[in-house]
């Protein structure tokens, strides 16, 4: 029997636009790039070709236009694993649920999701400016515990390897964390032969979570060299964000294809950060424009 969304768990606006993002159906394009900042959204968009639609709400902007020949949307999130979950979760109901009779689809639209980001590198050879392709995420969040399926979907002994690793066996302080792979095919074409692959925490906020200390000192003074000293079946931890967990958890629970691209502009290790950035990232921006 097929299921009906109902109105307070999927609220349409009176225009016939999802709730937050206020786009419609017919506005969003199979391939999909997000990014935090709404300002970055223009700075993608410049380089399309044609123009459909622009359209911006709170701390969500949408263009969707074609680049190359392929129809994209760009999409900024804002900050953290939370607006993920709204971003992700409006973006399927967009493409897989009719928004006239609230009952999903016959036929299930599959969509291709890069977020291009800024991150922390945590490794010697993750240096200002690396562009790293996240192969795995470990979410700090706990997201995805919310959610039906999460054993099925993470690497399950990653996890307890990592949680053992940082001492965190028994703490029911901290949220759970969770292991979950990006789309290999989309990783590797996205990451190509010039960027780094590596496994990215998707962290909780910008200081403390990601051992930051200011002000207010932190549970863990040593978190950060036991995240950098980890090693799983050759994998090592190779930068910090805040949202790559949740696309990757989310898109594997809903059928979607996704993966995270970032360029690091702090790296931890080194103790050297590059503010000025934002002059560099077009050049991330138009290799995956090239290969999504």
């Amino acid at each position: 029997m097929k299921k009906r969304f109902a109105e307070s768990e999927l609220i349409i606006n009176a225009d016939g636009s999802v709730f937050h993002l206020h786009v419609k159906p017919e506005q969003l394009a199979d391939k999909v790039i997000l990014v935090g900042d709404p300002g970055r959204v223009s700075v993608v968009a410049a380089h399309f070709d044609h123009k459909e639609c622009e359209i911006e709400s709170r701390e969500f902007k949408t263009i969707t236009g074609t680049c190359q020949g392929k129809r994209i949307t760009v999409v900024s999130t804002g900050i953290g694993c939370d607006n993920i979950d709204i971003v992700m979760n409006e973006l399927d109901a967009l493409a897989n649920i009719d928004f006239q009779t609230r009952y999903q689809h016959d036929t299930f639209r599959p969509l291709e999701l890069v977020r291009i980001g800024t991150c922390g590198g945590l490794q010697p050879d993750t240096p200002v400016g690396t562009f790293i392709c996240s192969e795995k995420s470990i979410g700090f969040d706990g997201l995805l515990n919310f959610y039906a399926g999460r054993n099925e979907v993470c690497d399950l002994d990653f996890e307890k390897a990592f949680i053992r690793h940082m001492g965190w066996t028994g703490n029911t302080c901290i949220a759970h964390p969770y292991v979950i792979d990006e789309n290999p095919e989309l990783t590797a074409r996205i990451a190509g032969t010039d960027m780094v692959k590596g496994v990215t925490i998707a962290a909780g906020g910008f200081f403390g979570p990601q051992g930051r200390e200011l002000r207010i000192p932190l549970a863990d003074p040593g978190q950060n060299e036991k995240i950098e000293s980890f090693e799983y079946k050759g994998y090592r931890i190779t930068n910090f964000e805040m949202e790559s967990s949740a696309l990757a958890g989310l898109s594997r629970l809903m059928g979607h294809k996704a993966t995270t691209v970032c360029m690091v502009i702090a790296n931890r290790l080194a103790k050297e950060a590059n503010p000025g950035y934002k002059n560099n990232i077009d050049t991330l921006i138009q290799k995956v424009l090239e290969r999504i």
